[in-house]
C-alpha cells in the first residue's frame, strides 16, 4: 500500500478500549475517521461516502454491529472482524454449532425450544445445570440450576417474557471451575496472552467481579484457542475456557468484540498495538488483491 491507510473505527457509547484503539492510532501518525453508529446513516448506493481501505467494528451494539458490517462487506470494504465471524460468535448456539461441527472440546449443550422438553433435558443432564439466552453478553441472564423446583420456574419465567432471547433454551452442563477460567486473546489465530479470571462466584466475568491475573500460555491453551479461531473464521477474539480435571480445556464461549482494558499491565501484552497491528495487515492485504484483481482484468 503506497499510501498511508484510511481507517475508520465505527464505535458506539466510548469505552475504555475503543480510547486505548484512538491513541494507539494517534501514536502511530495514522489519520482515522471515528464513526458513531448513533449518528450515521448507511446509504447502500453511495459507496464512494465509505472512502476506507479498512474498518474496525467495535460497536458494543451486536444488531448495530453486524448490519453496519454487512454493508460496509457488501461495498467491498476489509472488516474487522468479518460479518461471517460476528454471526458465529453473538448467537452462543452457532458458536456451539460450530465447535462441534469442527470436533473442539466443550461443555456438553441441550437445546429446546419448549419449557417442557427444556425440563426434560435439564432433567436428563442433571443438576446443577446452566441455562443461557443464546445471545448476551457480560455474564447477564446466566442461571445455575439447583432443582427442578427452580428449573420449573425459571422456565415458565421464561415462556411468560416470550420475547426473542427466550424462545431458545440453551442448557449447558454445570463444570466446576475451582473458582477460575481462563480468557485467552487470539489475533488471526495467534493467542497473544490470557488471564485467569477468578471470584468466589461461579460466574467470573470480569464485568461482574472477576479478578484478573496473568495466565501463561501453554501449548494446550495454544493448541485449542488457534482449533477454535480457525473454525470461528479467524479475526480478533477472546475465547473464554474452562478447566475440566478430567477432560482437560473446554471452549465456553467466543467473543468477537473483545474488552481488553484490564488485561494489558495484568499480561504485559500491548493489546491494543497487536490490534492494530491486525487492522492494518487487513488493510495491506486487501489492497494486494484490489491490485491483483486490476492486473487480471487488465
Amino acid at each position: 500500500m503506497s499510501h498511508s491507510p484510511r481507517v475508520a473505527i465505527v464505535h458506539g457509547q466510548l469505552r475504555a478500549e475503543e480510547r486505548l484503539l484512538f491513541a494507539e492510532l494517534d501514536r502511530r501518525g495514522i489519520a482515522y475517521d471515528r464513526l458513531d453508529d448513533r449518528r450515521f446513516v448507511l446509504d447502500l448506493s453511495t459507496p464512494a461516502a465509505w472512502p476506507y481501505d479498512v474498518v474496525l467494528a467495535r460497536s458494543v451494539a451486536q444488531q448495530r454491529t453486524f448490519h453496519t458490517v454487512s454493508v460496509l462487506e457488501g461495498l467491498g470494504i476489509p472488516v474487522v472482524n468479518s460479518s461471517h465471524v460476528l454471526e458465529r460468535c453473538n448467537d452462543k448456539l452457532r458458536t456451539s454449532a460450530t465447535l462441534a461441527a469442527a470436533g473442539i472440546p466443550q461443555p456438553r449443550l441441550l437445546v429446546a425450544f419448549t419449557p417442557e422438553t427444556a425440563l426434560a433435558a435439564i432433567e436428563e443432564l442433571g443438576y446443577p445445570a446452566v441455562l443461557k439466552p443464546p445471545v448476551g453478553s457480560w455474564g447477564r441472564l446466566l442461571a445455575k440450576i439447583n432443582d427442578r423446583d427452580a428449573a420449573e420456574a425459571l422456565l415458565e419465567h421464561k415462556d411468560t417474557l416470550g420475547s426473542f432471547h427466550h424462545g431458545t433454551f440453551y442448557i449447558q452442563e454445570y463444570i466446576e471451575k475451582r473458582g477460575r477460567d481462563i480468557r485467552a486473546f487470539v489475533i488471526d489465530g495467534e493467542t497473544i496472552a490470557a488471564i485467569y479470571r477468578s471470584s468466589e462466584h461461579w460466574i467470573t466475568n470480569t464485568a461482574r467481579g472477576g479478578q484478573a491475573s496473568n495466565c501463561p500460555v501453554t501449548p494446550a491453551i495454544e493448541e485449542i484457542c488457534h482449533a477454535t479461531a480457525t473454525a470461528i473464521g479467524g479475526g480478533l477474539l477472546a475465547i473464554d475456557l474452562f478447566e475440566d480435571a478430567e477432560r482437560g480445556l473446554l471452549v465456553n464461549e467466543v467473543n468477537a468484540t473483545m474488552e481488553f482494558r484490564n488485561s494489558i499491565a495484568t499480561t504485559g501484552v500491548d493489546i491494543p498495538a497487536r490490534i492494530i497491528d491486525h487492522v492494518l495487515d487487513v488493510a495491506r492485504a486487501g489492497a494486494v488483491q484490489s491490485l491483483s484483481l486490476v492486473a487480471h482484468v487488465a
